[in-house]
């Protein structure tokens, strides 16, 4: 089997989503789950909307030009303030379209993700002369690539739909479990080299660096159970 590679990379944020996050005061993250072109620039997209408070999306919507809202469901967040929504969108996005770009350039788009500013995009490509026509390409037209990382794969990979992943992980894990994980990657716990150790993150959090070690190992734990424990896939499809 050919080896292909999995490339992940930052870039300058455009169009509707751009719109959304910037609408949006506290918005944490904006996944699009997936997307079906209609014409004349005018696509169908899936969105998971992550918020640190509840929001209204037919208000964000009205604000917005070459955008209306096709359908939304709240998910549930139990305890937290968190606001999170998955949304249809009916949106006339501006050239160029990361998306657009993307699927131009034959890569095949495993997630696109609005975060602190910026798009965050994970894609597989066939091989290094493919690569780089994307990334000349995507910095040429939206003025930003910026290469996070490169991997040799032998499986493609699902494109998109990462927001079923996110909707699962956080109705699921307990409200103490998202704030400890979150906590921990938001202080570069968990990179190489780490920018924060246990006894910083434990500080943020207001516990013992001990009681930070035994929570974070229960909530990797539960995590990885959801991932890939005996019910993953079952849950997944019954609920």
């Amino acid at each position: 089997m050919r080896t292909i590679l999995r490339i992940a990379f930052r870039t300058r944020p455009t169009g509707i989503i751009e719109g959304v996050g910037e609408t949006i005061d506290d918005v944490r993250s904006i996944e699009l789950d997936n997307a079906f072109y209609v014409e004349d620039g005018t696509w169908i997209e899936s969105l998971t909307i992550g918020s640190e408070s509840q929001f209204d999306i037919e208000a964000v919507v009205e604000r917005l030009s070459g955008v209306r809202l096709f359908h939304h469901r709240v998910v549930p967040t139990g305890p937290t303030a968190a606001g999170i929504e998955r949304v249809t969108i009916i949106a006339n996005e501006s050239y160029p379209f990361i998306l657009g770009l993307v699927l131009r350039q034959e890569a095949i788009p495993n997630r696109i993700t609005y975060r602190d500013k910026e798009f965050r995009v994970v894609a597989t490509v066939r091989d290094w002369e493919q690569f780089r026509s994307m990334a000349d390409d995507i910095d040429h037209k939206l003025g930003k690539f910026e290469l996070q990382q490169v991997t040799e794969i032998k499986n493609v990979g699902e494109p998109l739909d990462s927001g079923r992943l996110s909707e699962t992980v956080v109705t699921k894990l307990t409200t103490e479990q998202i704030e400890i994980l979150e906590t921990a990657y938001n202080t570069g716990y968990f990179e190489v080299p780490r920018r924060a150790d246990g006894t910083e993150v434990a500080d943020r959090l207001g516990i013992s660096q001990s009681n930070f070690s035994e929570r974070l190992r229960t909530a990797e734990n539960h995590l990885l159970e959801l991932l890939f424990g005996t019910n993953a896939y079952h849950s997944e499809f019954t609920e």
